[in-house]
């Protein structure tokens, strides 16, 4: 399903054709597409520091990218100039953990024209080295671990600005139902498309289908193969290839591998939608017009997907399809993240008939989504609520917080609660999940009452006046976003059919 504004038609989208070499098949055959053309009779843009001209030419690409799909830019790396790597700066996080260098975004800051001046010479002459990465792990909500990498500043800021030229030229590739990691998409605009997709379109079945572990299996040769369809310019490539190969420092060892793009690199999100795009997007884009005979939604984020479909047979045809197109490309779907259940405006009377119980539910960016009736008209209406082991993670985090606040004043110790219950009502406060707010609220005052109460034996807070006392840190419980269809509406303003 074309989810936003800038649906993708299938130009350049041609049928399949065998490859010329032998051996594994090259990206160009697998997607149907032509050899692509040089830019070399292009005019390459201004060579200055001058911000102006830096976006002129940035801009021309963008020209160049949406006039033909079949166009290699083989000049991009004057784009990098001292302007663009001072923005680059500006744009990381001020208190990200430094990597093996141990220097933070505050230290490099001093002469920061000088050192941007060096890095800028080092990248153009060819004389840059990227670091190792810091491997480090986070908890995640089923009480695995994910590795992520820690890179160096200088190897950060030259990753941010390579992003920036990118983006220029694969945002007029990348179709419409991708929304992860891109500029000017969000979490909640693929929310709101796929509650549309669902309300609009005659949706009986949905496939929540998760890639296993894709960024450590992302094979690298693939990856430059995707980039070579568009990015001709070697100096670009290297840069690249120095960050997948560089490897990861871990107990004191450097591991290198001929796999994986590094979780928390700033390059690592557009490769993946580079790759994704090439093994997945273009193919289901296809699939759906020409395999299909009803309706089909389609909604990507990253490497999570939900496919709605009409017709049951469909959705197992596209099943096992998808099992044999990733695996092209060295990729495998999570066999207990991968599930096709009955859902739907008709899911209730159809599970009721067959003697199933309530429909099924399937969990989506933060949201476990499930089919429910309006108390008013008792129409379909799509429920969300927040993923309860995700709730459950967030409160052991906060409670381990608070423990480390124990003896502070409840004043500073309440502006931390403020500022996190904030945070989360920006993201959970959603039409119809009043319930889930209201219960973590209470969890998160039980918590932070349970721990003043530890300060001392002799400690005595009653609940009356725990709550006289804390009412001003926790704010009101409202929803923050307007409705999907509303606001997909809003944004699209029409030119996004429902697909």
């Amino acid at each position: 399903m074309n989810m936003h504004a800038d649906e993708k038609s299938d130009e350049g989208v041609l049928p399949m054709k065998q490859p010329n070499k032998e051996g594994l098949p090259s990206a160009e055959a697998v997607e149907g597409r032509t050899s692509p053309k040089g830019n070399g009779g292009q005019a390459a843009a201004v060579r200055t520091q001058r911000r102006a001209a830096a976006s002129n030419g940035l801009a021309a690409v963008r020209q160049a990218a949406r006039q033909s799909k079949e166009v290699r830019f083989t000049a991009l790396l004057h784009h990098i100039t001292i302007d663009h790597l001072k923005r680059s700066y500006f744009a990381l996080k001020r208190n990200a953990a430094p990597g093996i260098d141990g220097v933070t975004w505050r230290s490099y800051g001093e002469n920061l024209d000088e050192k941007l001046k060096d890095l800028h010479d080092r990248v153009h002459k060819g004389s840059y080295r990227a670091c190792p990465a810091k491997r480090t792990y986070i908890p995640k909500a089923d009480g695995s671990q994910r590795p992520l990498s820690v890179w160096c500043l200088e190897d950060k800021i030259v990753q941010q600005a390579v992003v920036k030229v990118l983006e220029v030229i694969y945002e007029e590739d990348f179709v419409g139902f991708s929304y992860g990691f891109r500029p000017g998409r969000n979490q909640h605009d693929a929310l709101d498309a796929l509650h549309v997709g669902i309300l609009r379109r005659r949706v009986n079945w949905v496939l929540d289908a998760d890639i296993q572990g894709f960024f450590d299996a992302m094979a690298h040769s693939w990856i430059l193969r995707f980039l070579k369809h568009r990015i001709a310019d070697k100096r670009i490539l290297r840069l690249i290839v120095k960050w997948l190969k560089v490897g990861i420092v871990e107990d004191g060892r450097v591991t290198r591998c001929s796999r994986g793009a590094p979780q928390g690199a700033v390059i690592s999100p557009i490769l993946a939608n580079v790759y994704l795009h090439y093994a997945y997007d273009l193919w289901v884009h296809r699939w759906r017009r020409t395999t299909a005979s009803g309706d089909v939604i389609v909604i990507r984020y990253a490497d999570d997907t939900i496919v709605g479909f009409q017709h049951e047979h469909e959705a197992r045809a596209f099943l096992e399809d998808l099992k044999q197109r990733l695996r092209l490309f060295d990729l495998t779907l999570h066999p207990a993240k991968t599930r096709l259940i009955r859902f739907g405006r008709h899911a209730i009377k159809q599970r009721e008939r067959l003697g199933d119980g309530k429909p099924e539910t399937f969990d989506f960016l933060g949201f476990t989504h499930f089919c429910t009736r309006s108390r008013k008209r008792g129409s379909f209406v799509i429920g969300r609520k927040t993923i309860k082991k995700r709730m459950i993670a967030t409160l052991r985090s906060i409670k381990m917080e608070l423990r480390r606040r124990m003896h502070d004043p409840i004043a500073k110790t309440g502006a931390w609660v403020e500022q996190v219950l904030k945070g989360y009502l920006n993201y959970f406060a959603v039409s119809g999940n009043d319930p889930s707010l209201w219960w973590f609220f209470n969890e998160v005052r039980w918590r932070w009452l349970k721990t003043l109460k530890r300060r001392s034996q002799k400690a005595f807070l009653n609940w009356e006046r725990f709550t006289s006392l804390t009412d001003r840190y926790f704010p009101p419980i409202r929803v923050r976003h307007p409705l999907p269809c509303h606001r997909f509406d809003a944004k699209t303003r029409g030119r996004s059919p429902v697909r």
